[in-house]
C-alpha cells in the first residue's frame, strides 16, 4: 500500500505547522508521509518542541522549511493550520485536497515563560484533536 503524502503549511513554519507534522506523524505514520513548510519560513519555536515533548514527541530535529523545497512533489492532501496560510497559499500542489484547520499564533502570544508555554499547549491540543478527527474520517472512508 503506497502511503498518503501530507503537507502541513502555516505561515513561519516554527510552530502550528511543526507540531501537526510531529502529531500526525506519531499518530499514522505507517500510513501517511508527514511533512511542514512555511510560506516565509522561520525556526522552530522552543516552546513548541518542549509542549510536543511533554506528550512523547521529539520534534527538536526538526528545521523550518519553505514551501518552496515542495515544489513540483505531488501531495494527497494540503492542510493549512493559519488563516494567512490558507490565504497565501498558491495553487501547490495539484491534486491535493486542501484542508483548512484556524488556529491562532501561539508565538504571538506575550507575557511569562508559563503563560507562553499555556499557548502553546492549547495549540498543541486543538491540532491533536483535529488530527485524530482527520484520522478517524479517512479510516471511515477508506481514503
Amino acid at each position: 500500500m503506497t502511503k498518503k503524502r501530507v503537507l502541513v503549511l502555516c505561515t513561519g513554519n516554527s510552530a502550528r505547522s511543526q507540531m501537526g507534522e510531529g502529531l500526525l506523524q506519531a499518530e499514522a505514520g505507517e500510513r501517511f508521509e508527514v511533512f511542514s513548510a512555511g510560506i516565509r519560513p522561520g525556526s522552530v519555536r522552543p516552546e513548541a518542541i518542549a509542549v510536543m515533548k511533554e506528550i512523547g514527541i521529539d520534534i527538536s530535529s526538526h528545521r523550518s522549511k519553505s514551501l518552496d523545497e515542495f515544489s513540483g512533489q505531488a501531495f494527497d492532501y494540503l492542510v493549512t493550520v493559519c488563516d494567512n496560510a490558507r490565504d497565501e497559499c498558491p495553487v501547490f500542489p495539484a491534486g491535493a485536497e486542501r484542508i483548512h484547520w484556524s488556529f491562532e499564533d501561539p508565538a504571538a502570544v506575550e507575557g511569562s515563560e508559563a503563560e507562553r508555554l499555556s499557548a502553546f499547549r492549547r495549540i498543541r491540543d486543538g491540532i491533536h484533536a483535529r488530527v485524530k478527527a482527520f484520522l478517524r474520517d479517512r479510516a471511515a472512508t477508506g481514503r
